[in-house]
């Protein structure tokens, strides 16, 4: 499963890039620091699962999400801070396959990014 990370913290995305490592079945291709890198490495890359944070600079997760979820290029999973059930509908409204909160990314993640690869939304 090939993956690309879009988050603006480095470090959160450096160790998601390290904890996705560890799981020979997933591939990191690439990382975004903001929205509409996010778009174009989406875009240029192909990847198949899109790891997305929804609060980044430029253009948000939100929009973002809309613009890969239009090309059909790409799942797209949010991971997000927020457990606001608010966030929850409009990430779903805006494209994406599934939504993970930060918080639960050891025990969830990898089984998240093999769903939303395989067409399951979670």
């Amino acid at each position: 499963m090939r993956v690309l990370i879009a988050d603006d913290e480095p470090l959160f995305a450096e160790a998601m890039e390290v904890l996705l490592a560890t799981d020979g079945r997933i591939e990191v291709v690439g990382r975004a620091a903001d929205g509409e890198r996010a778009v174009e490495l989406a875009l240029e890359l192909e990847p198949d699962v899109v790891l997305m944070d929804l609060s980044m600079p430029g253009i948000d997760g939100f929009t973002a999400m809309r613009r890969i979820a239009s090309a059909g290029r790409a799942r797209v999973l949010v991971l997000s801070g927020s457990d606001d059930p608010a966030d929850v509908a409009r990430a779903r409204r805006a494209g994406a396959a599934g939504y993970v909160t930060k918080d639960r990314i050891a025990e969830t993640l990898v089984d998240a990014i093999l769903d939303a690869g395989g067409g399951g939304i979670l």
